[in-house]
């Protein structure tokens, strides 16, 4: 199980360098190495790594969730003010409102299913938004106006 999480490691790391040389996002990388090495592919994973996948996405999740919270600065968030407050709740209730009126008629699902695949979408964005916007805020790139730091607030948390 050590030899495979290493390869995950060494090939994940490696995948993503070369998706950011082709001006690609990191994660793509990370993603194709998980399919290249997984059961459909390659095969090349211990049978015991994929028992605990659940476990090894959810402390991804963790890192990726913490790391923003470490690069928001609370300042940048109160000069904001109200905007902040209401990006923070409004876009995750249309999500989940969106799902509730429309997914019934559209996948043919009960109207609680719809509410929880609406809320799962939005739980689900963390892991693609936050390593870009946390890209953004490092480059500099519309932190005059934070809004990296709106975004990263905007984003569901489970």
């Amino acid at each position: 199980m050590l030899s495979s999480l290493a390869l995950i490691f060494l090939v994940g790391l490696a995948m993503a360098a070369i998706c950011q040389r082709l001006m690609l996002p990191r994660i793509i990388g990370m993603l194709l190495t998980g399919i290249v090495l997984g059961p459909y592919v390659l095969n090349l994973l211990d049978p015991s790594i994929l028992g605990i996948s659940s476990d090894l996405r959810q402390m991804a999740l963790i890192i990726i969730l913490l790391k923003a919270g470490l690069s928001l600065n609370l300042s940048d968030l109160k000069q904001v003010g109200r905007p902040a407050i209401l990006m923070s709740f409004v876009p995750a209730c249309m999500e989940i409102l969106a799902f509730f009126l429309f997914a019934p008629y559209i996948l043919g699902i009960s109207r609680i299913e719809a509410a929880v695949m609406g809320a799962v979408l939005g739980a689900v964005s963390p892991a693609v938004v936050i390593p870009r916007m946390v890209g953004l805020m490092d480059s500099g790139y519309g932190t005059q106006k934070s809004i990296p730091q709106m975004i990263i607030d905007i984003v569901p948390l489970e």
